[in-house]
């Protein structure tokens, strides 16, 4: 597995990591057993980098993984987030003494005395500009509680915003075939500064798989049907903000851009955000053992030509790019 150095944490981490919502909640039941079987692959295949959080599964997915390490010696890097435990979810939660019980929570359930990486779990705007925030993130770090923090971000303007602070490690963003738009401001921005990118939702929640057709039904815990409309949460956290049945149809020519490479739509789709300039890490999620393995295999695809880059292009502008690109 290639590694690369994750920003201004310092740290190699695999270029394919594996992203733990799923094996907390939100997409249908995971058990204990096919989330371990999910990590035990993953890191067999030489993943070194888990993203999860402490509302993933209120602590599960977070636990889960800490069972797993005690179980198994893994030089893997862990992140996690907080923030959104906050209720209600407004700046004024964000206070020092909020992120301190936030992080010692994550801290019991990782079962560590010090967090390898702590993100802002897509916190309000304002967030992003408060000092008071910041200052109590390094005193956290100052006291060996963190050894890094970054953001999770729903926007680009807000990573902007987070890229400028001197110590945020890492943003987090939405980056993948079907938004483009980081690839603008954002990725140039954090090469620039030093800030390690991490792309979440490579796959468009799973839209990306080529797997998905008008018909199929996912389950009523699946963030797919109750947050379909952003009922629950962002709507550009589920399909990645494209509607379901422009998204099932570009996914469609991305399958038969693949066909021509002899591979798989979503490794085609998870080599290409690989493939941009600043990423660090990629962090698909999965619900099984084969889907790990397969995602991890994808940096085994050669680098996209520039006839493939601009055939990917070409179906995010025709079909995608007016629904999502002014929005995030």
């Amino acid at each position: 597995m290639e590694n690369r150095v994750l920003g201004r944490t310092g740290r190699q981490v695999s270029v394919v990591g594996l992203g733990c919502w799923q094996l907390g909640a939100d997409w249908g039941r995971v058990d204990d057993a096919d989330a371990f079987a999910v990590l035990h692959a993953a890191v067999d295949a030489g993943v070194t980098f888990l993203d999860t959080a402490d509302v993933y599964g209120d602590g599960r997915s977070e636990q889960l993984i800490a069972r797993f390490l005690a179980e198994r010696a893994a030089d893997v890097t862990v992140a996690t987030k907080c923030g959104r435990r906050a209720d209600p979810h407004v700046p004024a939660s964000f206070t020092p003494e909020n992120l301190r019980a936030w992080t010692d929570r994550s801290r019991a359930n990782l079962r560590v005395d010090r967090l390898d990486l702590v993100q802002l779990h897509c916190p309000p705007t304002p967030v992003f500009s408060t000092d008071e925030v910041f200052d109590a993130l390094d005193e956290l770090v100052a006291e060996g509680n963190l050894a890094a923090y970054g953001v999770s971000v729903e926007t680009c303007d807000e990573a902007l915003t987070a890229i400028a602070r001197p110590n945020v490690a890492s943003v987090q963003i939405i980056l993948n075939a079907f938004r483009r738009k980081p690839l603008e401001r954002v990725l140039p921005a954090a090469r620039a500064a030093g800030v390690g990118i991490i792309a979440r939702v490579p796959l468009a929640s799973g839209l990306l798989s080529g797997k998905y057709d008008e018909h199929t039904a996912f389950a009523a815990d699946d963030h797919r049907t109750y947050n379909r409309n952003g009922e629950a949460f962002d709507v550009g956290e589920t399909f990645s903000g494209v509607p379901y049945e422009v998204g099932v149809r570009a996914a469609r020519s991305l399958a038969a851009v693949a066909e021509d490479l002899g591979t798989s739509t979503a490794a085609l789709a998870l080599r290409w955000v690989i493939d941009q300039p600043g990423v660090g890490v990629v962090i698909p999620g999965a619900r099984n053992a084969e889907q790990a393995k397969a995602n991890a295999a994808a940096q085994m695809v050669p680098p996209l030509s520039e006839d493939t880059l601009c055939a990917v292009e070409q179906i995010y502008d025709e079909q995608i790019r007016e629904h999502v690109h002014d929005r995030w």
